[in-house]
């Protein structure tokens, strides 16, 4: 077996895979607005109650139409889910590791058919989509190996008379609960983590983004996962999700998206219900309010493109993206009069367009929240550019910048999810590391500076699961940046690292006697002659 390596982007810039992209655009434009079941135990399951998801860039337009799963269908998962781990537990590492493999090898010969749902339903520009088909191939092969490693289980020390040993085995039936934004890599990553590791799935979309995850889906059955492994479920939160997190047979919840609902899981799954013999895990990725210190002795060309593409990429609606810029005030005025005619530059449309980099946000409930935080902005410090609605057509914002903000600022401590950059004055670098860990969130980080005394510094101190320096504080790279953060970004988790898989498993320590192996000599025995006379 090769070893792990990150799946290549593609070039766009070659007017070959920009035909490609644009012929597969329009084929999946052709199939928007089908219907689209729940699958239980192989069974296509269609339900009275249904909803639609939309595609953002133009409103009104119906990428599909689903089931909303009530909670007969819930208990209907969980039973076959129950039944299905009984058998799938004891099935080999191999064979499992062998169907990650081949997931990924059949998302590589539809990479650009997966990344042109996301084009649609979730507003990616291609670049964003591709990328996001790359990761999920990449958690694939990287777990595969991960689920092959752990299976040789770690080295122990032997006592004497003892085999000593540690396994890992699964845990049971996992409820996976994924977000919008990276639809396949995200979900893709949660689920294959989840069944790689021997357990079974319940595998529960974002209501925004059911499309691309019911192609996931298509892809599990192409590749022979057996019946009930992964069981895929559509609908809003409640009642049926809501129902499963409360369910005593559910071990564990893998979980991303706000702050608020992960700390309702993890309220709800900490209540013991009649019937259940476990204490219920639960994985969460959260929320965040990352920075970008940029200091007085930074590159600052170089830190004008990482603020930029950390800030604007998919909108800001990344819990990595960057959405507060705290510059020394030594170059604070040198790196304004860089970075915004590059922010005013920016492209904005329907993303189908390979020109147009900056899409819209995915619905009418972001769309609201995000102009209510603006306003906010406006009355907290100086609005520089943006602040606005884009194209009427969709749920546009004009990328936004809001200057002179205090650390006691709203849009300083919330989460916005969008494309809005709150920038604030640093004294100096302590004072930056300061405003850095200044908020309830401790995801991602990053500091431009070519001190290196200053790195070794913010290495100790900035508080935060993802720290970068003299890059982008966005786009973490499976086996390379383990993601995960502190405080109320979740409970770092690490995904994409080696950690990971031990959150799905629990370890079994076993000791056989097996008896002293020190060989011991029987005693000679001399008998002694009497002498005559």
């Amino acid at each position: 077996m090769k070893p792990f390596r990150n799946e290549k982007l593609t070039d766009f810039s070659k007017l070959l895979n920009r035909k490609n992209m644009e012929k597969t655009i329009a084929n999946v434009e052709s199939q928007l607005g089908r219907e689209y079941s729940i699958i239980i135990g192989g069974q296509r399951i269609r339900l009275e109650k249904k909803f639609h998801s939309f595609n953002p860039s133009q409103k009104e337009q119906i990428v599909g139409t689903f089931q909303e799963a009530d909670i007969p269908t819930a208990d209907k998962a969980m039973e076959v889910a129950s039944e299905t781990f009984k058998s799938w537990r004891f099935t080999p590492a191999k064979t499992r590791a062998q169907y990650l493999f081949k997931i990924a090898q059949i998302m590589r010969k539809r990479r650009l058919e997966l990344a042109s749902w996301m084009v649609f339903e979730s507003g990616k520009n291609w670049v964003e989509a591709d990328a996001d088909v790359a990761e999920a191939i990449d958690f694939c092969d990287y777990y595969a190996r991960e689920a092959l490693r752990y299976d040789i289980g770690p080295k122990l020390l032997q006592f004497p008379g003892e085999r000593d040993e540690q396994v890992y085995i699964p845990l049971g039936v996992g409820l996976v609960l994924a977000p919008w934004n990276f639809p396949l890599a995200i979900l893709c990553g949660m689920t294959s983590a989840s069944f790689v590791t021997g357990n079974t799935v319940i595998m529960k979309p974002s209501e925004d983004s059911p499309a691309i995850a019911a192609k996931f889906m298509e892809i599990i059955e192409e590749a022979k996962v057996p019946i009930g492994v992964i069981n895929f479920m559509t609908g809003h939160g409640t009642p049926a999700a809501d129902y499963l997190v409360k369910h005593p047979m559910i071990r564990f919840i893998c979980f991303t998206g706000s702050k608020a609902v992960g700390l309702y899981i993890v309220e709800q799954a900490a209540k013991i219900q009649p019937g259940q013999k476990w204490i219920k895990r639960v994985i969460a990725e959260m929320g965040g309010k990352d920075f970008i210190i940029v200091d007085s002795e930074a590159d600052i060309d170089s830190a004008v493109t990482g603020v930029r593409a950390s800030a604007y990429g998919l909108q800001g609606q990344k819990c990595s993206a960057c959405s507060r810029l705290i510059l020394d005030d030594r170059i604070y005025d040198e790196f304004m009069r860089k970075f915004i005619p590059t922010v005013e530059a920016i492209k904005m449309g329907p993303v189908k367009d390979y020109e147009n980099w900056l899409g819209p946000v995915i619905n009418e409930t972001a769309y609201n929240s995000i102009l209510a935080y603006i306003n906010i902005g406006k009355t907290e410090g100086k609005l520089i550019c943006g602040g606005e609605p884009g194209l009427k057509e969709g749920w546009y914002i004009k990328p936004t910048v809001i200057a002179d903000i205090e650390p006691h600022h709203r849009i300083f401590q919330e989460e916005i999810f969008g494309p809005v950059l709150a920038v604030t004055r640093a004294r100096s670098f302590d004072h930056a590391l300061e405003l850095a860990n200044s908020t309830e969130y401790g995801l991602t980080g990053a500091v431009y500076t070519k001190n290196r005394q200053k790195l070794e510094r913010a290495k100790r101190e900035a508080h935060v699961g993802n720290l970068y320096f003299n890059r982008k504080c966005t786009a973490a790279l499976v086996g390379v940046h383990p993601f995960g953060g502190f405080n109320m970004s979740g409970t770092d988790s690490k995904a994409g690292g080696p950690d990971y898989l031990l959150l799905f498993t629990q370890a079994k320590s076993i000791a056989e006697y097996i008896g002293s192996k020190k060989k011991t000599k029987p005693k000679k025995i001399t008998i002694k002659k009497k002498k005559r006379g």
